[in-house]
């Protein structure tokens, strides 16, 4: 690590051995923590005591079974699924192995060829519909654990673009008869998942593939994904729980069931996460890297996310992983009202992509701009062993000469950053990274009294759009009579305030030739 920088009238030994008591490290997981970038100091450290105080308590209430999510009455168990043994009843503990073991074995079976698309032919590849957390926590399993060659290739629906179904669907063409679809939904009646269903069955079919024997649900036991699948006679089905939400669901099924499918060990990725679990289940805010972790972000936005996290991972496959905490952290913390009803307007803004490829494209402002962020590198010790120097040149060396470097420059102009390093990349150290964010978010959510485990502004964007599907199916009836029409004439027939939504509907009609005459 890069020297700290000197500071008038501060001893260079008072100054290690703040650095020191900042650093958080654990031999046995390979990880550390340095915060001492952070602006945190004893003060800060000694005011923020009593709010960690109570946040540790409540996450100890929350891993004992209480209901974390008032505002929908239920319980937060994602921590459960990495160790089941810590479930409120031993029903569920029970139930959360015999999944691990259905999703190893599912893996297994698919990969070796013993289970088949019904034609006798081995699957030759995964099209995975999900949104969300659905589609965010598989790509990362997949673009940070599948080795070259390991495994079954995947593709994605993870939105409703018909551009981007179609360019999927082209480059799987005559392998849509060999594809395994798997079809995620918690509810079993988001939209774009059972839109993107529909497009694969239709596809599937049309080339000539058996629908019952290649679809694969993941959803609540009872929803109307698992009746439909249930009754079509699906290959398998997988249980997701009410107690876990999108954005923590990468150690159910969601991220399992990838795992398993690309060759990946999932009961390492389970205990990386039960190990940092444990860590972060230390009631001491120095021992604790997750409590450092929220202490941090705190501070550094004076507990109203007033600085962006720019997430900088220093290897290709951690790339997806500011996306995924994209939607971690700000789905979570991103709230209009705290636990008393208050308006408070919390959140953290999350963006960044990869060094040192991204440095080039916006380090420049994060060093001489405003300063407006907080960045977090994570960076990986060990390199492959089979990218050899080259003309006395090691890749490696390189990259963490950039990192190292743009970590010095911020600093030297008095830029918040903090560093995690993990000792080496896998499914282990995955687990632990993902679980070290988990902790952290829920902490911060205590600190600044928001409920980090419900969504009321997505859930209002999917109120509004269904709202404005409806009127677009009002409108066309109303246009149904072939005469002309003014958009004035129309708001009036409609009983709206407003034309615009009809204007935007229309434009949309029009440019796919779906359109009545109107003026």
């Amino acid at each position: 690590m890069s020297p700290l920088p000197s500071a008038p009238g501060l001893d260079p030994k008072s100054q290690w051995q703040r650095f020191c008591s900042l650093l958080w490290h654990n031999s046995d997981l390979g990880f550390w923590l340095d915060v001492s970038r952070m602006g945190l100091d004893s003060g800060v450290l000694a005011s923020l005591k009593p709010g960690f105080d109570k946040a540790f308590a409540a996450m100890a209430a929350l891993e004992g079974g209480s209901i974390a999510n008032a505002d929908e009455q239920r319980q937060v168990g994602h921590y459960w699924l990495r160790s089941p043994e810590l479930a409120p009843d031993a029903a569920s503990g029970d139930h959360i192995r015999v999944e691990v073991d259905r999703l190893e074995a599912f893996g297994r079976d698919v990969l070796s060829g013993a289970i088949t698309n019904g034609a006798g032919e081995r699957f030759t590849d995964v099209l995975w519909i999900g949104i969300g957390g659905s589609g965010l926590g598989p790509l990362l399993m997949i673009r940070a654990l599948q080795d070259p060659g390991a495994g079954l290739p995947f593709h994605f629906f993870d939105n409703v673009d018909p551009d981007g179904m179609r360019r999927t669907l082209a480059s799987l063409g005559a392998r849509l008869k060999t594809t395994l679809v798997i079809v995620v939904s918690k509810s079993g009646g988001t939209p774009e998942p059972h839109i993107g269903m529909l497009q694969a069955r239709r596809a599937v079919e049309s080339h000539g593939g058996n629908w019952s024997t290649q679809a694969v649900a993941v959803t609540m036991l009872g929803s109307r994904l698992d009746q439909e699948a249930a009754q079509g006679s699906w290959l398998a089905r997988f249980d997701m729980f009410d107690w876990v939400g999108g954005r923590t669901s990468i150690t159910s099924a969601v991220g399992l069931l990838p795992g398993v499918l690309i060759g990946s060990d999932i009961r390492e990725f389970l205990a990386g996460a039960a190990a940092m679990d444990a860590a972060t289940r230390v009631p001491e805010l120095m021992n604790n890297p997750a409590a450092l972790l929220a202490a941090a972000w705190f501070h550094a936005g004076d507990g109203k996310g007033q600085r962006d996290m720019v997430v900088l991972p220093y290897r290709d496959r951690l790339e997806v992983f500011s996306r995924y905490l994209q939607q971690l952290v700000m789905e979570s913390l991103g709230k209009k009202l705290d636990r008393d009803g208050l308006e408070v307007h919390q959140g953290i803004a999350v963006y960044g992509n990869k060094g040192s490829t991204d440095q080039h494209a916006y380090v420049q402002q994060l060093r001489d701009g405003i300063d407006n962020f907080f960045v977090t590198f994570i960076e990986v010790l060990e390199d492959p062993g089979d990218i050899p120097p080259l003309e006395g040149e090691n890749p490696g060396d390189f990259l963490d000469g950039f990192l190292q470097g743009t970590r010095s420059a911020l600093t030297e102009e008095g830029r918040f950053n903090l560093s995690i390093t993990l000792q080496r990349l896998n499914a282990h150290s995955l687990g632990a990274l993902i679980a070290l964010f988990e902790r952290a978010v829920g902490l911060y959510g205590e600190l600044v009294n928001v409920n980090a485990y419900h969504q009321p502004g997505v859930e209002a964007g999917k109120k509004a759009a269904a709202a404005l599907l409806d009127l677009q199916s009002n409108l066309e009836q109303v246009m149904a009579d072939q005469r002309e029409h003014t958009l004035l004439d129309l708001q009036q027939k409609m009983g709206l305030e407003s034309p615009e939504p009809l204007y935007w509907i229309l434009r949309h009609l029009c440019a796919n030739r779906r359109h009545i005459d109107a003026r």
